[in-house]
Formats: C-alpha cells, sequence, structure tokens
C-alpha cells in the first residue's frame, strides 16, 4: 500500500473513531455490587435504569482528543431495541481535522442503524472514492480489523446510550454527590467521580484504556428530578495527550427515525480499502 492509500484508509478509520466518541463515553455492560447502598449509589443506580428506560434523547456534545482530534455533534440517538441515530460531526480542530480537510471533509452526518453506520462525506472525497457520497460501516467488518480497535468501535456503537457515563461512574470507590446545580435551565443534582482502569471490569473497555495510555478516568454527571442524565463530563490521560468530552442531553422520548441512504450512492467500506490498496483484515 502506498503513502496515499494508507493515509486515506487511515482517514476512513478516523471517521469511525470520531462517530464512536461523538456519541457517548464507555460503554459498561456488567459490574459488581459494593456493599451497602450508599445514598450516591443508590441514587446513581436509579439514573441509570431511568435514563436507560427512556430509549431515545437528543444530544450535543463536544470531545477533544489532546492535539490530535477536536469535534463537535449534535443529534439523536435511540436505543429501544437496536442503537439507531442521526447526527452531525464537525470537526473543529487537531491533527486529524487537517488530514479530514485534505480528504474535503470538514464535518459529515452519521447515521446508526441495526447492522451498521453510515458516513456522509463531502463531494471532494466523493470524487476521490467513486463518486459516492455515503460510507457503510458493517459492525461485523470493523470487529474484523487486524490492530483490534475495530472491535472495540462495533461493540461500543452497539451499546453506546447515555446511561453509560451513568455505570462508569458506578466503578468509582470515591463518588460523591457534589451539590445541586442548574444545567441547561433544569435543576440537577451533580455527582462526581474517579475511576481508576484497574477497577473496570469489562475485559475490552480496560485494554481499551490501556492501550490509550489511560490511568485513570473522572467522571461527573448532572442528574435531573427525573432520574434522566442532563449533561455529562468524562476526563482522562491519553499517550496522545488529555481526553475530555462534554455532553448535554435533552429532549428523552423524542423520536427517532432514521433511513438507510440509497444504495447507489453508497460506498461498502470494505470494498473502498480494497479498491485503495488495503483489506478490512
Amino acid at each position: 500500500m502506498n503513502g496515499t492509500a494508507r493515509r486515506r484508509r487511515a482517514g476512513l478509520v478516523l471517521v469511525a473513531t470520531a462517530v464512536l466518541t461523538a456519541c457517548t463515553g464507555s460503554a459498561e455492560e456488567k459490574r459488581e455490587e459494593r456493599g451497602s447502598a450508599r445514598p450516591p449509589l443508590a441514587a446513581l443506580r436509579v439514573a441509570e435504569r431511568a435514563t436507560a428506560a427512556a430509549h431515545s434523547v437528543g444530544v450535543e456534545s463536544t470531545t477533544v482528543m489532546g492535539a490530535e482530534l477536536s469535534i463537535e455533534a449534535d443529534g439523536v440517538l435511540g436505543w429501544r431495541d437496536d442503537l439507531v441515530g442521526s447526527l452531525t460531526i464537525t470537526y473543529t480542530g487537531g491533527t486529524t481535522a487537517e488530514a479530514m480537510r485534505r480528504l474535503g471533509v470538514t464535518s459529515m452526518q452519521a447515521r446508526y442503524l441495526p447492522d451498521a453506520y453510515y458516513a456522509r462525506m463531502g463531494d471532494t472525497f466523493a470524487a476521490r472514492a467513486g463518486g459516492k457520497h455515503w460510507i457503510r460501516y458493517d459492525y461485523d467488518d470493523l470487529a474484523d480489523l487486524g490492530d483490534g480497535r475495530g472491535a472495540t468501535f462495533a461493540e461500543q456503537m452497539r451499546g453506546s446510550t447515555p446511561s453509560q457515563s451513568v455505570k462508569l461512574l458506578l466503578h468509582s470507590k470515591d463518588v460523591r454527590e457534589v451539590g445541586e446545580e442548574t444545567v441547561d435551565g433544569r435543576p440537577t443534582t451533580h455527582y462526581s467521580g474517579t475511576v481508576p482502569v484497574g477497577d473496570v471490569t469489562d475485559a475490552a473497555l480496560r485494554d481499551r484504556l490501556q492501550q490509550a495510555g489511560v490511568i485513570e478516568q473522572s467522571v461527573d454527571i448532572w442528574v435531573d428530578d427525573r432520574n434522566l442524565l442532563v449533561k455529562k463530563v468524562e476526563r482522562g490521560t491519553m499517550a496522545t495527550g488529555e481526553l475530555t468530552q462534554t455532553a448535554h442531553y435533552s429532549d428523552y422520548g423524542v423520536r427517532v427515525s432514521v433511513r438507510k441512504p440509497p444504495a447507489r450512492d453508497t460506498e461498502d467500506f470494505k470494498d473502498l480499502l480494497r479498491r485503495q490498496g488495503g483489506t478490512a483484515s
């Protein structure tokens, strides 16, 4: 594979990274129950259940990954059965954003469907990729990526909901109630804690954090009087610099209707890699 093809492949995989990080934080499906139910933990468990049961939400988020990438996202997510959603991703800075700009991409639309997600690239990119604007990322194809990152992407995309930040905070041994605060015009309760990577029981999540050089991650969440997550801030140190993600959630229960892009305007990620001299494996 020549240098240009490698850069294009890197750009395609970075699209997957951006779509993932724009939505929510780390996924964790299981946790250990710890001793007696202290008030913060009891409240967080109620918030976890209430947020998960809402089935859909509007989200606005900002993610900064050191000097490598910063993005903004705006859209809706639903998770009644499978994860579905629609987001607009805007690249706002970092070396990755510069690489994407050279591919003619400053922002993109992302659509989540049960078997895959779709990213709509710009006209310049389409001209270099057979004239098609949409890239289809099959979750199984991502899982087959040889470097192991694709499997993590696929797993987390299928489990990306606001309640995941609450689940992550439940791993904190120093979780505490900070106090009452008004966020986005709503009265909320602020909870905070730190999560050492060694305390995370999910092996895939722990490995991903360790590979990125994360030793410890801080989590702050704000929960309203309906026990729904209003805001979350996650911070951690990666090998490439500080990772910070802030997300605001609103309109729980919003209708989420997502259509598959036209087949005639869609290129499969795996086929695109093959044409450019790479493979999905």
